[in-house]
């Protein structure tokens, strides 16, 4: 707000508690521009990547009115993709973002008997000493198993900030 709305506003105010019939001047709301953020431009869409499909031997073999018979074609399985190095803490702790941590939270959870498949939410929040908060869906479980699962929350998130720390 600008300097001279609020001189005109004190001006309005303290000539009406006092009673005077001086009317200051009508101060008109300030322009949005100046409480607005200015949202930064939105990045060019890249261009998108097709990846070609992958014929399978097998089904070309039966389209093409071949023989059952692939003892010539060589099926090959993908590599594991190379471990990306993880940033590390002068602690030995691994810096992971929250999104990562979340599903570490949620995969041990998971092997609790009766955690449910679908409907609940991690969110990992803090900095220093990060916490995890558990959100479950209408209907995706009952109060006391809910409860169950929160109650155990706490000591999984004890365990895992022994070696994971939130990365900013």
């Amino acid at each position: 707000m600008s300097d001279d709305a609020k001189d005109a506003g004190l001006v309005a105010m303290i000539s009406s508690i006092l009673g005077g019939n001086k009317r200051a001047e009508a101060a008109g709301p300030p322009p949005l521009a100046d409480f607005l953020p200015s949202a930064p431009a939105a990045p060019t869409p890249s261009a998108v990547v097709e990846i070609p499909e992958a014929a399978s031997p097998k089904l070309q073999g039966a389209f093409e009115g071949g023989s059952e018979d692939t003892s010539d074609t060589v099926v090959t399985t993908p590599k594991p993709a190379e471990p990306v190095s993880q940033a590390m803490t002068p602690d030995g702790k691994r810096l992971l973002p929250a999104a990562a941590i979340a599903d570490l939270v949620l995969g041990e959870l998971r092997k609790i008997e009766g955690f449910p498949a679908s409907g609940v939410s991690v969110t990992v929040y803090g900095y220093r000493h990060w916490n995890a908060m558990l959100t479950f869906a209408p209907f995706s479980t009952n109060f006391q198993s809910a409860t169950r699962f929160r109650q155990a929350l706490p000591d999984l998130v004890f365990k895992l900030r022994r070696f994971v720390e939130l990365e900013i």
